[in-house]
């Protein structure tokens, strides 16, 4: 068994316990091949399998980047997590602009208010509804953690 298989093995046991994007998978497998002790010439032929690795487990329909930042756009939702942060965050992991953009704008489709549930949920989580003196604090929290100023006041005014 040769070292491209082994690899191959390794990046399908990765995806089998988390799900990441395209660029991420590269990332991890290449941080592999730093830790491997084999030969530079091994390593540098294991650098250039990485690419076809890649492409044959996108082929079989392992590594998806819609799936992949649908699916964590619905799981920042239920956390409280604003546009700005699922945006940043996606874009850390490797995804491209426009298919963050594209699922956003699909979710934007399905539920109109997510921003402002999301917003609900993070005040809930900060236990910024207990504390109603000191507004400008609360909008400060808000605003670092990527929700507009207009969204922030809506749902301070409320509780």
């Amino acid at each position: 068994m040769n070292d491209t298989s082994k690899l191959t093995k390794y990046a399908i046991n990765y995806l089998s316990k988390y799900s990441t994007s395209k660029s991420n998978l590269e990332r991890v497998l290449k941080n592999k091949i730093k830790r491997l002790q084999v030969e530079k010439k091994d390593k540098y032929l294991l650098y250039n399998s990485i690419e076809k690795i890649i492409i044959d487990l996108e082929k079989n329909n392992f590594i998806n980047d819609l799936n992949y930042s649908s699916s964590k756009i619905r799981s920042f939702l239920f956390q409280g997590k604003s546009r700005i942060f699922i945006k940043s965050y996606l874009s850390q992991k490797g995804v491209h602009k426009e298919i963050i953009s594209q699922t956003l704008d699909e979710n934007d489709i399905q539920n109109p208010d997510w921003e402002l549930e999301s917003a609900k949920i993070f005040c809930r989580k900060k236990r910024l509804n207990n504390d109603t003196d000191n507004k400008k604090k609360n909008l400060s929290k808000m605003a670092r953690a990527g929700f507009n100023y207009a969204t922030s006041i809506k749902i301070l005014n409320e509780l």
